[in-house]
């Protein structure tokens, strides 16, 4: 797999930066040796400017060579990144967000609320519709929930990507917060964006929003 988006742009300016300052550096010396060879004994030059000089080449080399340093841990740490991403490639991980993939007849998301309450779950399609609803009793703590695919109509829906919400309230009648998350198996990384984003099924996923990692069931 190709990766593309990191340039040798920096690398060949920073190369070219030092050549130029080693030839001139190169030259700033045979002038010095000529200019010493030739000078007049009775009236000798003054060599602190020469040391300045030879102060502010020094100055200017290590620099570069600072910058390459920093260059070089920047792009391991770009290549480390991407290798890590590329590695949950094949694995199944859960995010936060509402959306899962219905993959064979089975759809997967985890959820967790603070308290016991009567929740009404809704699945709805990529165009909004909603195609099953559910209602039932939750008690607190996290669990999944797990759909066969099944409509309220009866029928087997196509595989693809389904939101899920999940609303519930306690036995006082009060709204319970529950937080969603979605669990898929990841087939692809794209890296065009600021951070790797992981494919699953035709849902994106940032790679910050992963909670966790484990291999797919059998």
């Amino acid at each position: 797999m190709s990766v593309s988006g990191i340039s040798s742009t920096g690398t060949s300016a920073m190369s070219s930066s030092r050549q130029t300052i080693a030839e001139n550096f190169d030259t700033f010396l045979q002038l010095l040796t000529t200019q010493l060879r030739n000078q007049n004994p009775l009236d000798p030059l003054d060599t602190n400017q020469f040391t300045q000089q030879l102060v502010q080449f020094t100055s200017v080399e290590q620099q570069l060579k600072t910058n390459e340093f920093l260059e070089a841990m920047m792009l391991a740490g770009a290549n480390s990144g991407i290798n890590n991403a590329v590695n949950y490639i094949g694995k199944q991980v859960t995010a936060s967000g509402v959306r899962s993939e219905l993959v064979n007849g089975s759809a997967t998301w985890s959820f967790a609320l603070q308290d016991t309450a009567d929740v009404t779950v809704t699945i709805k399609d990529t165009a909004g519709n909603t195609v099953y609803t559910e209602e039932g009793r939750l008690t607190a703590g996290v669990g999944q929930f797990a759909w066969d695919g099944i409509g309220n109509d009866g029928q087997r829906k196509p595989d693809g990507t389904y939101s899920i919400t999940i609303a519930g309230r306690n036995a006082d009648g009060q709204y319970v917060p529950i937080t969603t998350e979605t669990t898929g198996v990841v087939s692809g990384v794209d890296f065009t964006g600021s951070e790797p984003v992981l494919i699953v099924g035709t849902s994106r996923l940032n790679l910050s929003s992963v909670t966790s990692v484990r291999q797919p069931p059998a």
